[in-house]
């Protein structure tokens, strides 16, 4: 339970107030000076705090205290304060405001007076947060997911359902584009942590030497780059859910960090003293092969066997045909709001050429080309010239089954490392050599499209 902080350097009046607060259900920790206050924040969750403006019997200025409110500016906490002073000094109240100090009470206090004010900010602050989440909820409600048609799917979903109220961790299997983090945002949506956070980080994207700092937070100080204090994701994601995006991609030499959380629920924050616990639920996942890994000695069985408590496969969108046109419907309606478009239909020889299509970047790689498709369209009718995918006849009504997909021919027999190299070359020339281009062409994001021009050497001009 998160504590009020009295900081006083009297201590007759940090007992005074430990009575009175505990007695009305607040945890209580005490510090008698400012720089006492700054390491305590290190060590406890702090609610509140109450805070003396003067430390010297002979001062009356209020410095000490100003200086704590402008130390703790800095530091980014969202930690309401109460000033104290036994001076009624207007001057001091103003420059206590403009450092952050929420509220202001006189010494000696009135006990029902300083309960009240209390109670007030502590109310503030919980609504404040609850605003925060509602509208995290809101933003995550207002596009309704596209539901699916195909069995496969819909047997999918069944399962996810049944499970979604447990907190047991889930990891989710896929090749790219798949729709694994919609599938893990769904999850949480369905849980009873559907009012807490869903925070998603991408594990590929988080070098070693940050790992810690990214996934527990650091202390201004905790390092020589550590000029502010940074939240961690476990605890962005308290009470909520954390999806692990690309697990695979975890150093070896930091896997042994995440275990532990795993294992016991517990991590330090860097540059703090102080032990703290996860409440968290975890989602994972990754389209690498584990098991290949685990086998190479690049990922820990004991850490996949945490992971994996459930596994679920996402088929890929060549699996469920039936789910095709629906979709790209569906991606048609949500561009069409977007960008202000009325296209209402589907040619039949884009539709024919959308069904032949063997879709390698998958749920990715047709919002992207839809997206792009609405844009450049100029009737109200999705056509052939407008989609990228299909030779495309001046005469679209002579098109024939001829005009299927050029993905679609049967390609000759090749390493995965060959095909994706031959890949990556074509949609390069495709795109006349524009990387973002061809990058949408595959269904990457651009940094993998560079990750792998520079993995095999390709040269992009």
């Amino acid at each position: 339970m998160p504590s009020i902080l009295v900081v006083d350097d009297r201590p007759d009046i940090r007992l005074s107030l430990v009575v009175l607060l505990e007695s009305h259900g607040h945890m209580v920790v005490e510090a008698d000076t400012p720089q006492v206050a700054q390491s305590m924040l290190g060590k406890h969750e702090v609610a509140l705090i109450l805070l003396d403006m003067n430390y010297a019997l002979d001062t009356t200025s209020g410095e000490e205290g100003l200086s704590f409110l402008s130390w703790l500016q800095k530091q980014n906490l969202t930690i309401p304060v109460i000033a104290m002073t036994a001076w009624s000094n207007t001057e001091i109240v103003v420059k206590a405001m403009q450092l952050g100090a929420n509220d202001f009470i006189e010494k000696p206090w009135r006990n029902k007076q300083l309960l009240h004010v209390i109670g007030q900010q502590l109310n503030i602050q919980r609504l404040t947060l609850q605003n925060t989440q509602l509208k995290s909820r809101i933003d995550t409600q207002l596009e309704q997911p596209y539901q699916w048609r195909s069995e496969v799917m819909q047997k999918l979903h069944k399962k996810i359902e049944a499970i979604a109220n447990t907190d047991v961790s889930v990891l989710l299997m896929g090749e790219n584009g798949t729709g694994k983090t919609e599938l893990a945002r769904y999850i949480h949506q369905q849980s009873l942590r559907a009012d807490q956070g869903f925070i998603s980080v991408n594990m590929g994207a988080i070098s070693e030497g940050l790992f810690e700092s990214e996934m527990f937070g650091h202390q201004k100080g905790a390092f020589t780059d550590a000029k502010s204090s940074r939240v961690g994701r476990f605890e962005l994601a308290e009470k909520g859910s954390l999806f692990l995006d690309e697990i695979a991609n975890i150093p070896l030499s930091q896997q042994a960090k995440l275990l532990r959380v795993l294992e016991t629920g517990e991590y330090e924050v860097l540059g703090a003293s102080k032990t703290r616990r996860s409440n968290t639920r975890i989602i994972s996942a990754t389209n690498s092969d584990l098991n290949g890994l685990i086998s190479q000695k690049l990922f820990r069985e004991d850490l996949y066997y945490r992971l994996n408590t459930l596994e679920f496969v996402l088929p890929t969108l060549r699996e469920r045909t039936e789910d095709i046109l629906p979709l790209a419907l569906y991606f048609v309606a949500k561009f069409n709001k977007k960008y202000q478009k009325n296209i209402d239909t589907l040619s039949k020889h884009t539709e024919q050429a959308l069904l032949n299509y063997q879709w390698p970047g998958n749920v990715r790689e047709m919002r992207h080309l839809i997206e792009r498709a609405v844009i450049l369209a100029s009737t109200n009718q999705l056509t052939l010239a407008d989609l990228p995918i299909a030779p495309i006849n001046d005469n679209e009504s002579d098109c024939n089954q001829k005009h299927t997909l050029s993905a679609s021919r049967e390609l000759p027999m090749m390493t995965l490392e060959q095909a994706e190299i031959t890949l990556v070359k074509q949609a390069l020339e495709k795109a006349k050599h524009n990387v973002p281009k061809a990058a949408i062409l595959l269904g990457l994001t651009k940094a993998s499209m560079y990750r792998r021009i520079e993995k095999y050497g390709i040269n992009k001009k």
